[in-house]
């Protein structure tokens, strides 16, 4: 599920970071600062990130200012940045004598990669740093052809091995993938040379060893943890500190709240509820799965959900034509079915716009597909039943505080019209941000709560500010989904540690 177009007007800021490695306390420290970046820059991110591995590509950074210095603790600080205050990356190195790449450290993949000096045919390995093989005293060729696939674009090219270095540590003997193509646009104007991923081995391409597993296995790190810690205030310096080995007490309060995984390849877990105020959604009470992801700067959920947190706080979302059509015309006979006592993965089924083959629940797209063979079908209504879904949800979760059909049919007409827009975005009005309620995620059986100062992301300033809602749309079929992805909007109000050893998460509130 590798995955992550452009958005007008955002938000951001960028940070220029350093990293703290092999102090003391055998920890690699990464920390950040942060700087005022120009706002255009931030295009492309967000909605591209998922579009990337759950179709995911990536920003690279152009700007190379690689510089090292020694601290009081004679840890080296490699300079890193943060990019749009949710894409972090920094400096690592490649060969001997090193070669200097940028990479964005990677929750959510597992391969390094970083464009070749055999990338002859691509504008992108023109304008980044290239690995010049013949240069480095300690490669080793590899040779085995192989491509990463994202949903705007896809890199190809193949596996070499030599040592790679993140602050002073030294990972020997690292396989890596050499980009030869680079075949899309975005990582033209993408902000750095590769990714380092820090996900698990089951999703890496080409079966090879992640460099965090190798951080282990050759006993660079005093235990097999790795944590982040993201400061999300605008008017700091500092921007956070990834701490590869550890975790740095400073930067949480009181214990953390472990979950176990659930699937490894992702950093994927079970969550509880998700509320709105102080009403749950009805969506997730059953548990979903959801994925912490360094990688992305928003939070990804399911649109049904979605759509009720930008109506709750007031999003201008993109009027759905299939939504309201559906409501228009099936919208009472869903009511009925409901208040009759027909389950709801029944309702759609019973109603004609979505199809069930066999144990599975199918769109009618879907069917189209299916019955190619049998029946030469072309016609495909997915939209309706992805509408009749999820007004489902909406109403039956109406039905529990016994509101009349006539309300209720009123309310779900107006979260039609505040579903996401296909690039995922919704502005809301910066003057209401103090009325607006809180978000909580359940996790653990603890409540993980967003207020709105912290799910609102602001840019510019003055009467040019913008604010946009923190939340985009993602829907990911079963079995995988649904689906969240928490990326740095939570994880700069909550403490994350990524426990490799014992598989599991920890949050904790941050300091």
């Amino acid at each position: 599920m590798e995955r992550k177009h452009l958005w007008a007007a955002l938000l951001l800021l960028a940070i220029a970071c350093f990293v703290f490695p092999a102090s003391s306390d055998s920890l690699l420290r990464i920390s950040l600062k942060k700087r005022q970046l120009d706002i255009s820059s931030l295009n492309v991110a967000n909605v591209a990130r998922l579009e990337d591995r759950y179709g995911k590509h990536v920003m690279k950074d152009i700007e190379k200012k690689k510089k090292k210095k020694k601290s009081d603790t004679n840890s080296d600080i490699v300079s890193l940045k943060n990019y749009l205050d949710a894409q972090y990356y920094g400096d690592i190195s490649i060969g001997s004598p090193p070669q200097n790449f940028t990479v964005i450290f990677d929750t959510g993949s597992s391969n390094l990669w970083v464009p070749s000096s055999r990338c002859y045919f691509s504008i992108a390995c023109w304008i980044h740093s290239k690995y010049k093989a013949r240069k480095s005293s300690t490669y080793t060729k590899k040779g085995e052809s192989c491509s990463i696939h994202y949903g705007s674009g896809s890199i190809s090219g193949f596996l070499s091995q030599d040592n790679v270095q993140v602050g002073d540590l030294v990972v020997t003997d690292q396989v890596f993938i050499e980009a030869t193509r680079e075949s899309s646009v975005t990582f033209i104007v993408a902000k750095f040379d590769g990714i380092l991923g820090l996900g698990f081995k089951e999703i890496a391409v080409g079966n090879t060893t992640p460099v965090w597993y190798n951080m282990v296995k050759q006993d660079l790190v005093k235990e097999p943890v790795f944590s982040f810690w993201l400061n999300r205030d605008i008017n700091a310096k500092e921007g956070g500190e990834l701490v590869f080995g550890g975790v740095d007490p400073k930067h949480f309060k009181d214990k953390h709240t472990y979950v176990p995984l659930t699937q490894k390849g992702y950093w994927q877990f079970k969550m509880g509820d998700f509320s709105i105020g102080n009403q749950s959604t009805g969506f997730c009470e059953g548990g979903c799965a959801a994925i912490v992801d360094s990688g992305t700067s928003l939070l990804a959920g399911p649109t049904a959900v979605v759509t009720q947190v930008n109506h709750a706080i007031g999003a201008e979302g993109v009027l759905s034509m299939e939504c309201k059509e559906t409501i228009s015309q099936y919208g009472e006979m869903i009511w009925d079915l409901l208040v009759s006592g027909v389950t709801p993965d029944q309702i759609c089924l019973q109603v004609g716009l979505c199809y069930l083959n066999g144990a599975q629940h199918l769109s009618s797209n879907i069917r189209s597909v299916v019955e190619k063979e049998n029946e030469g079908s072309s016609i495909g209504e997915a939209p309706l039943c992805t509408a009749c879904e999820m007004a489902v949800i909406w109403m039956q979760n109406q039905l529990k505080q016994k509101t009349t059909k006539e309300s209720v049919l009123e309310y779900v007409n107006q979260l039609c019209e505040k579903l996401p827009s296909p690039m995922g975005q919704s502005v809301i009005d910066c003057n209401s941000i103090s009325s607006m309620p809180n978000v909580t995620f359940n996790i653990g059986d603890k409540d993980f709560v967003l207020t709105p100062d912290q799910y609102i992301l602001k840019t510019g300033e003055g009467i040019a500010t913008i604010c946009l809602s923190g939340f985009v749309a993602l829907d990911v079929p079963p079995p995988r989904g649904p689906l969240w992805i928490l990326g740095n909007v939570f994880m700069g109000v909550y403490h994350t540690v990524f426990d490799y050893g014992n598989l599991q998460l920890g949050f904790a509130e941050a300091a």
